[in-house]
């Protein structure tokens, strides 16, 4: 079965847009699930939250940071070319409700991945509030397509450049001590971003979810590399979520695990780029 790009795209500096063939992964999607690429045989297996989908066209959207080797290779495939590997949909699916007022929170990239449960708790009858940040206003994306599914949206950047000056915590309190009364907040993006955004709304007791992007290698509960403390329960990643009660994560754990491999990343990127440069490395 061939896996064709079909989109290739540029959206923010470092982060790319990838629209992939794949229709029998489209029929079965769901807001909240992920799949897992390899490029080429050698190629290593990532995950990636599905942005969107189209069961009439048969696609998934990812959108990605170019980080490392992978993500690098990822970013400078054409439109006609071939992946590999394509495997999903994994991992459960969100919860959608119809009648709660639901608070989403994105940070970075993670605002792809928060898309398509938004529309789908609006679609739902759902209200939608949503607070998207990223550090300067030219990292900025899906602004537009973010607003089409909320009924209130809130732009942070770090560096004041749109919307508040300072981070998505400072406006979820404020909604938070708001007259709204917010049944459930949906975190997604960087671990310290979801670490916050958990203690935030802990003495609130509003029932926080946090979408892990744990490290992942076979993605169905085989290899034990995505495990994650929950509760004081080891839970997987792939398997057990990518969804877990936000105020049971064990964050800081979750964040040592993601540094575990930095230094080897580092070397297969130095590696790969020095190859294709023909440098005596």
């Amino acid at each position: 079965m061939s896996f064709k790009i079909l989109k290739n795209l540029e959206l923010v500096p470092a982060i790319h847009l990838m629209e992939i063939s794949a229709p029998l992964i489209a029929k079965k999607a769901q807001p909240g699930q992920f799949i897992i690429l390899r490029v080429d045989e050698k190629g290593e297996r990532i995950p990636l939250t599905i942005a969107d989908f189209s069961r009439e066209e048969g696609t998934i959207t990812l959108i990605f940071m170019v980080v490392g080797k992978t993500t690098t290779i990822l970013s400078m495939l054409k439109k006609g070319e071939e992946l590999q590997n394509f495997i999903g949909p994994l991992g459960n699916p969100a919860h959608i409700a119809n009648d709660e007022t639901v608070l989403f929170v994105g940070g970075g990239v993670g605002i792809a991945p928060l898309y398509p449960q938004a529309k789908a708790f609006k679609a739902a009858g759902s209200k939608v509030i949503s607070v998207i940040g990223v550090r300067s206003a030219n990292l900025l994306f899906w602004e537009k397509e973010m607003e089409a599914v909320s009924d209130e949206l809130y732009v942070a950047t770090d560096d004041g450049t749109k919307g508040h000056h300072g981070f998505v915590t400072d406006m979820v309190k404020q909604l938070l001590d708001g007259e709204t009364k917010v049944d459930r907040v949906v975190a997604i993006g960087p671990p310290v971003m979801m670490r916050s955004v958990a203690g935030l709304t802990r003495p609130y007791q509003v029932p926080t979810v946090a979408s892990l992007n744990s490290i992942m290698v076979d993605g169905t509960g085989m290899c034990g590399a995505c495990r994650v403390l929950v509760g004081n329960e080891t839970k997987f990643a792939c398997v057990d979520g990518p969804e877990f009660d936000a105020h049971l994560v064990d964050f800081t754990l979750l964040i040592s695990r993601l540094a575990m491999y930095q230094s080897e990343e580092k070397i297969a990127l130095e590696k790969y780029r020095c190859g294709r440069e023909r440098c005596q490395c």
